[in-house]
This record gives structure tokens, C-alpha cells and sequence, in this order.
């Protein structure tokens, strides 16, 4: 087993750097193909989620097979190989299947013990089995990745240490209410009918909603998922929009959550900004936009000019001030509780100029904020973000929540810059990263831990043992051509031989063979599937002089008997993005 696996998750690379190498299942496709072509490749599987990118393959040599598997990835992902690099991992062998059964228990995710991750393991299981990308070792893994990943579910208490990712995006939004006391009677707006936005939208009418207003490409997706959740006796009025009418169903819902797989914005903070003016008949104010996260088409804030405001606290963009000296005390802060989005280059500029252009008596250290500035600066350009602390009440605990957003999508569906606008909360994907780095883990985590390293252990022994199948098996039948050349011969030496004592010299050479080899071929496979146990096939092949080629029909013919995969193409409640 050479097993490789190069990719980026949550926790290696930032969210904007996930963001951009997000795959689309063409090109996840292309990459499968691509890796198959490439020399050191046997086998290849890409698991793709909102939060992880990652390319599985069997390769013949480490060092060759991790460039050349970086390199495919940056291709593919369309994020420069110079750039990736640093936020990539490398897993090979027992580490590689170590790390996949961790991912499949749950482990690995955003939200620890999320179940998810199994649908989309089976999906990417099943792509490559489409495509003919996985041999015996990724059908094999992958297989087994999926039954740990149930085992961990079913003999521990993992599921209480997380939920799905739509469950904790529903809680940040919900804040210190239950979901089921803030969801009841409010109406929804679900954008995208895949599974994602499928189990969002039944999550939400579990929880209480009145309304849920299905909006998607194809229409008849959408009737279909708004027929299940009006079926579904919870009593939630439920319909199907074309994606033209979002505009309009934003102007009434109170939650939105939109996971699709466009490659641009599904919202802008200007369709936003118009729906929460609609619905409060004054206009609503859109700040500037963020850098990350694609272009946005919201209209930036002026630039800051000579002439100061009345209060001139109210035209800084951001306070920068670790110590709270500048403005009204609201200092930058990394882990602020409005870090949702973060500052873009040009917005860091309009603070230079603020500070530049107010009076003396509201500057704290004019070249202190120059350094901040400078340093902030050259954070967004290596993270593409810098989180901070707004000036006003979170509207979280004030209570003035018009329209509450969830981003469930990589790339992100809706511009970041819309929680500048009053009235709107938005929950994305990096701020769930924020939010669970804290989140308690349950006691049983360790269990699955535990889990993991024995499945580990004897998924390895069995690869290893496996891998000398074929040697014994030739060599078993080498012995059996023996057998049959020597009593071919004593036919020809006593052809008068009566049929009953033949039968018997058949029998007895037969048994002193099985029972020559039997010890021997038991120990090997023993030993085999012992760490460093590869070189026993080897030994075996010198010891009896097998012919190679022999060995490797065996493997061939074994291949071709191999029981067809079915588990991994049922549909199973599991499946989708995490």
C-alpha cells in the first residue's frame, strides 16, 4: 500500500483561500482524470466538501506523487502552486487512512461529530467508481472509511458532541434562544434544493417556521423539495419560487439560507440592502465591501475628504486602537463577536485618510496608527481578512434582527459586506469556524479515538496481508503443476497402474504438498500483515523462484472477481455537503 493524500481543510488554510480552490464536480472530474494520467498515480479520489479539499492516490513513489499531486491540485483549484503550498498537508500510508477515518467519525469537521462528511465520502467514493478512477486500495478505504464512520455513530455518544452544520448555523443565528423559540412563526427563504439547502429547509420546518419559499434554477427540484416539507406534517406552509422571485421573497422572509453551487454571488449586498428597506421604508446603508470572498458589486463608502462630520467618531471607519483610546473606546479586536466580516485594503485607507483629516483632540498616536494600519494591511494581503469589533450594539442582543442570513455555500452565495447594513445578522461559513474552534467536545470523542487507531491498525494488516495473497496463491499453484507433472509421469512409468491405487499415490502427494506449505504460508501471511511486513513477498517470490509475471496474473484475475461495490451508489439519508 503506497496510499497518498494531499489536500487543504478549515485547519490549514483560511477560509479565502478555500474559498477560491473550491472545485466544481466538472473540474473535481478533470482532477480525477488528470491524476490517472500522471505517472506515479495507480488510483485517484478527490473528497470535496465546503471546508476541505482533498486528493487521495495510490502512488508508486512519495516524493514524485506529492509533486505531482500538489501541482494537479493548483491546476485544478486555480490557486497558484506558490500560494497553496503553505496551507497544504501530506498523509501517507497508515497516517493517510488514519487521517480519512478520522474525517468519516466526524472528527475532523468544522462541527466535531457531524454525520455529513459520510454522504459526501460516498459520494466521492462513488464519482471515482464512475469514473474509473478507484482500483482495490481507494474502493477498499473508502468502503471501510464509511463503516468506522457508522461504528463511531452507533457504539459512542459522538453525535452529542456536534451536530450538522446546519443545526449550529441555526443556533449562532437563534443566539440565546432555543431554534425552536426563534424559528416559530417566522418565514424562510431557502436558496438552492440540494441536499445541503434540502436539509436546511426541513430543519427549519421541524423547528417551527410558518413559511418556507423554496427558490432554485431548475424549478421542478424546487416543487419537488416544497411537496416533501408540505407533506411532512409539521404543519409549515411550503412553496416553490424561480430564482428571478428571490428579490421579492427577500423583502418578506425573516431567515434566508442559500447553499448552491454557483461560482458567484447569489446575494448582493445591494439585493439585501433592499429587501430590509422594503420592508422598513427607509433606506438602508451598505459599508464597504471586503476583498475576499469574490467581487462584490456593493457600493463602497465615499472616501473620507478634508471636510470633518459634526461628530467626527461616526465617519471612522474602524477603531484600531487596542486600548480602546480612539474614538469612543471601541478598539480592534480579533475574536470580537461581530468578526463576521472582515476589512478590505481600500476601507484600511479610508481610516489612514480619517485620521489624517480629524482634529488633534480626537487623534490618539498618530504614528501608532500608522504602524496598525501598515501591519493590518499586510495581514489582509497574506489572509485575504481582518476581522473587527463594531462600534454599535450587536444586533444580536438588541434584539432588532430584521433579516437573519445563513451561508452554508463555498464559494460563499452571499456578500460579505451585508452585516454593515442595519437589521441584518449573516452567519457564513468562517464564522462557524470562529464559533465551533470553542465548542466543548464530548467525552466520547476519545472513545472514537480509540475507534480509529484499531481500525486503522487492522485495515493495515489486512492491506499488508492481502498484498501477499497473490504470492501465495502462485505459489500453491506451482506446487499443483507439480503434483500433476509427477503423476503424469508415473503414468507413463506404469501405465497398468489400476485406477484405485493411482488415485491413492494422487491423494498421499497431494497431502505431503498442503501439509509442507501449510505452515509456512499461514506464518507469511501472519507476518505480512505485520508492520514492515511487505518484504516477506519478496522473500517468498526468491525462496521458490516464482515468476513474477505469474504473480501478477493472480492479482489481475483477482481484480476482475472482485464483488461489485453497490453500498456506495444507494442513496442514503447521509449524503451532501457539510
Amino acid at each position: 500500500m503506497s496510499l497518498l493524500v494531499v489536500g487543504l481543510s478549515h485547519r490549514s488554510a483560511p477560509v479565502s483561500v478555500l474559498e477560491r480552490a473550491a472545485l466544481t464536480v466538472d473540474a473535481q472530474a478533470k482532477l480525477l482524470q488528470d491524476t490517472l494520467a500522471a505517472e506515479p498515480a495507480a488510483e485517484a479520489a478527490v473528497l470535496a466538501t465546503c471546508n476541505r479539499i482533498e486528493l487521495y492516490a495510490d502512488v508508486d513513489k512519495f516524493h514524485a506523487g506529492v509533486a505531482e499531486l500538489s501541482t494537479l491540485l493548483a491546476q485544478h483549484s486555480g490557486v497558484g502552486l506558490e500560494e497553496l503550498t503553505p496551507y497544504l498537508y501530506v498523509h501517507y500510508e497508515d497516517r493517510a487512512v488514519h487521517h480519512l477515518f478520522s474525517v468519516a467519525c466526524g472528527l475532523d469537521s468544522m462541527v466535531v461529530g457531524e454525520g455529513q462528511i459520510l454522504g459526501q465520502i460516498k459520494d466521492a467514493l462513488a464519482r471515482s467508481q464512475e469514473l474509473h478512477t478507484a482500483g482495490r486500495l481507494l474502493n477498499d478505504l473508502f468502503q471501510q472509511a464509511l463503516r468506522v464512520g457508522k461504528r463511531a455513530h452507533s457504539e459512542t455518544g459522538i453525535d452529542r458532541a456536534g451536530q450538522s452544520l446546519v443545526t449550529f448555523g441555526l443556533e449562532q443565528l437563534a443566539g440565546r434562544e432555543p431554534v425552536e423559540t426563534w424559528a416559530k412563526g417566522k418565514r424562510a427563504l431557502v436558496i438552492g434544493a440540494g441536499s445541503m439547502s434540502s436539509l436546511a429547509a426541513a430543519t427549519l420546518a421541524r423547528a417551527g417556521v410558518h413559511e418556507v419559499v423554496v427558490a432554485n434554477r431548475t424549478l421542478d427540484r424546487a416543487h419537488r423539495l416544497a411537496e416533501i416539507l408540505a407533506e411532512g406534517g409539521t404543519g409549515t406552509v411550503a412553496r416553490a419560487v424561480p430564482m428571478d422571485q428571490v428579490a421579492a421573497e427577500l423583502t418578506r422572509a425573516d431567515v434566508a439560507v442559500s447553499c448552491t453551487g454557483a461560482t458567484g454571488l447569489v446575494l448582493t449586498a445591494e439585493a439585501v440592502a433592499a429587501g430590509v428597506a422594503d420592508r422598513t421604508g427607509t433606506p438602508a446603508v451598505v459599508g464597504a465591501p471586503r476583498a475576499s470572498g469574490g467581487a462584490s458589486t456593493a457600493t463602497p463608502a465615499p472616501r473620507a475628504s478634508a471636510e470633518v462630520p459634526a461628530d467626527p467618531d461616526e465617519a471612522c471607519p474602524l477603531g484600531l486602537s487596542g486600548d480602546g483610546t480612539v474614538g469612543r473606546g471601541v478598539g480592534f479586536s480579533v475574536m470580537g463577536e461581530e468578526a463576521v466580516a472582515g476589512m478590505d485594503a481600500a476601507t484600511l485607507e479610508q481610516h489612514a485618510a480619517w485620521v489624517d483629516n480629524a482634529p488633534a483632540e480626537r487623534r490618539d498616536d498618530p504614528q501608532r496608527e500608522a504602524d496598525t494600519i501598515t501591519a493590518l494591511a499586510a495581514a489582509v494581503t497574506a489572509t485575504g481578512r481582518v476581522p473587527e469589533n463594531r462600534r454599535r450594539p450587536s444586533i444580536v442582543e438588541t434584539g432588532n434582527v430584521l433579516l437573519a442570513l445563513l451561508d452554508l455555500a463555498m464559494p460563499r452565495d452571499i456578500d460579505g459586506a451585508v452585516h454593515r447594513i442595519d437589521g441584518v445578522r449573516l452567519v457564513d461559513i468562517e464564522s462557524l469556524a470562529e464559533a465551533s474552534a470553542d465548542a466543548p467536545m464530548a467525552d466520547d470523542v476519545e472513545r472514537v479515538r480509540a475507534i480509529v487507531s484499531d481500525e486503522v491498525a487492522a485495515f493495515g494488516a489486512a492491506q499488508r496481508a492481502a498484498h501477499i495473497t497473490p504470492t501465495v496463491v502462485a505459489l500453491r499453484t506451482m506446487a499443483a503443476d507439480v503434483v500433476a507433472n509427477e503423476i503424469a509421469r508415473l503414468d507413463g512409468r506404469l501405465p497398468g497402474l489400476p485406477e484405485k491405487e493411482r488415485a491413492e499415490i494422487t491423494q498421499t502427494v497431494r497431502r505431503v504438498v498442503d501439509k509442507l506449505l501449510h505452515a509456512p504460508t499461514v506464518r507469511v501471511k501472519q507476518l505480512a500483515s505485520e508492520p514492515g511486513g511487505a518484504g516477506y513477498a519478496d522473500a517468498l517470490r526468491t525462496l521458490f523462484d516464482l515468476d513474477p509475471q505469474t504473480v501478477a496474473a493472480v492479482s489481475r484475475a483477482d481484480k476482475v472477481n472482485e464483488p461489485t461495490e453497490q453500498n456506495a451508489t444507494q442513496t442514503d439519508p447521509n449524503r451532501g455537503r457539510a
